[in-house]
């Protein structure tokens, strides 16, 4: 029996992570991260819970990655943890990969293997085919996954782009061979079923950006995703066709550079690219700045530019900023302060909701008919995607005529079973989120984040008391201090009223109880949060420190 187990990715956009099992062998396909959601204060990111991975790790014989994005690699470091299994990837993947796994110490301890679309990859029982597939990020791949049961097909993220570099274009003939010879199930990217029609082509943006970069008497800055390799490589050929400098800033944005450079993907004229401190010894109109910070990340250097704190780049009237990228979902409202910002700068911002500067990475409604034609799969399980994605995934697979029987609609979690009876989805296995929270891993939970939010909203009120143990009389306090939260009212005197109620309940608790602090301790949680709320409607943390000495 083949089993599939989605451990993330199913239901939610990022935290991809899928395990295929048979008999004693089980390999993993991605393991991504997603980050924090509003109500996960303090949270620095999100990883898939694979305590299913955990339980079986003597059957665990590795992980293949589809492509370098966070959302399908950023929990590598924390599973390879746990479990230290060989990692097989494009060599852009594992080029990003290393840096992560060197951040985290682990560089030296895990065995890393390149693969590229022309290999075949041997795990157990798996025999394993890489398909290019086109992307927003350079060497992108789908897999062609051969059981004894029958062939998979995972396409990872993937559009249908005919015009794109013909060495990322997205390779429909291996899908249409595979098809031909019989496929047992597809499973595909369900990101973008909402968007009718075709994704434009990278030609298309690229023709944009260079028609908005004519006629500008200042510097052109371009935001963007610092992975988006195929339009870094875009802009430094308008770059040379304007005949300007190019400069790259951020972090992130550098080491793609390198690792691309060394790919041979990135080529740049010599005496092209110059470094920030050389910035002033050319005129603005003969600079062109590449940097990170499209999506409003506080401590971008965008981010810096548009609050006036980056200590290099200052931005000028005349400046035009491009921010070459989508709003993701989420992001909009740190996006718009940066523009704010910007404009309040004397920049000139151009964005995706005034000019076509983008394009998404993942396939159009017609691509995802496209992709279910060329693979004529006799099983179709939509997978990327939040619910209402897969549902509407799967109304398209039947659509196009796959049996409404032989569309399996699975979530995180879930056992995809193949037999020679066919497909099922089954039981369920632990799965969930784990929080990453500092170098805390799974230590944050409902509870930290329910406190974390009242505090966040309503604040809290320390209360110190000092008891003399012998008689019971109170020789310190009650001593009220807070932290996001007021006394001082308009209607009265808030803080000395608080002060009676604690009085109160330490004189109606008699002295020779045992139990005598305990109770006041309590009742004192309950009276204040009552009183607060009573008289200004707030909820504040009640935290009463009371010693008897």
């Amino acid at each position: 029996m083949l089993k599939i187990i989605p451990l993330g990715g199913l239901g939610e956009i990022g935290l991809n992570m899928m395990a295929f099992e048979y008999e004693e062998t089980i390999f993993v396909v991605d393991a991504g991260l997603m980050f924090p959601e509003d109500y996960m204060l303090g949270v620095d990111y999100v990883i898939p819970d694979y305590e299913y991975l955990r339980q079986n790790r003597n059957k665990v014989s590795g992980i293949v990655l589809t492509h370098a994005h966070e959302d399908h690699i950023g929990a590598l470091p924390f599973l390879l943890r746990d479990i230290n299994i060989p990692v097989f990837g494009s060599p852009f993947t594992l080029g990003v990969v290393r840096n992560k796994l060197e951040e985290f110490d682990l560089l030296n301890t895990v065995a890393l293997h390149t693969i590229t679309p022309d290999e075949q990859l041997k795990i157990g029982p798996f025999e394993l085919e890489f398909i290019r597939v086109s992307h927003s990020v350079v060497d992108g791949l789908g897999l062609a996954i051969h059981t004894p049961i029958g062939t998979v097909i995972h396409t990872g993220d993937f559009k249908i782009s005919h015009a794109a570099i013909e060495s990322m274009m997205t390779d429909v003939n291996k899908f249409a061979q595979l098809g031909q010879k019989g496929v047992l199930a597809l499973l595909s990217d369900s990101t973008n079923v909402e968007k009718e029609g075709y994704t434009i082509s990278a030609q298309e943006i690229g023709d944009t950006l260079a028609n908005l970069t004519v006629g500008r008497q200042g510097r052109i800055i371009v935001a963007l995703f610092a992975s988006n390799v195929g339009r870094i490589q875009q802009i430094v050929k308008i770059a040379e066709m304007r005949q300007k400098k190019v400069v790259f800033n951020g972090r992130s944005i550098e080491v793609s550079l390198n690792i691309a450079k060394e790919l041979g993907y990135i080529k740049i004229p010599d005496g092209m690219e110059i470094t920030l401190d050389q910035i002033g010894d050319y005129a603005d109109d003969e600079i062109m700045i590449i940097t990170t910070g499209s999506q409003g990340e506080p401590m971008s250097a965008l981010a810096r530019m548009a609050a006036g704190t980056h200590k290099q780049i200052k931005v000028k009237q005349k400046d035009t900023v491009i921010l070459s990228s989508k709003f993701i979902p989420g992001n909009e409202k740190a996006i718009a302060n940066i523009i704010n910002n910007l404009y309040k700068q004397g920049a000139d911002v151009i964005y995706e909701k005034i000019s076509a500067i983008h394009v998404s990475g993942h396939a159009f409604r017609e691509e995802l008919k496209l992709m279910i034609n060329l693979t004529k799969p006799k099983y179709f399980i939509p997978i990327h995607g939040e619910y209402r994605h897969l549902t509407l995934h799967a109304r398209l697979a039947k659509a196009v005529g796959i049996s409404k029987h032989r569309v399996l609609v699975a979530e995180n979690g879930h056992v995809i079973e193949f037999d020679e009876d066919g497909g099922r989805i089954r039981e369920r296995v632990l799965t969930g989120r784990v929080l990453i929270d500092g170098k805390g891993v799974g230590d944050v939970g409902r509870s930290v984040l329910k406190e974390r939010r009242s505090l966040s909203e309503d604040g809290m009120v320390v209360v110190n008391m000092a008891f003399d143990e012998e008689t019971g009389v109170v020789i310190y306090g009650p001593d009220l201090v807070s932290r996001g939260f007021v006394f001082e009212t308009e209607t009265g005197h808030l803080l000395e009223d608080a002060k009676c109620v604690i009085l109160e309940i330490v004189e109606d608790e008699s002295p020779d109880d045992p139990n005598r602090v305990e109770k006041i301790r309590a009742r004192i949680k309950t009276a204040l949060k009552q009183y607060f709320y009573f008289a200004i409607r707030r909820r504040p943390v009640i935290l009463p420190f009371i010693l008897e000495v």
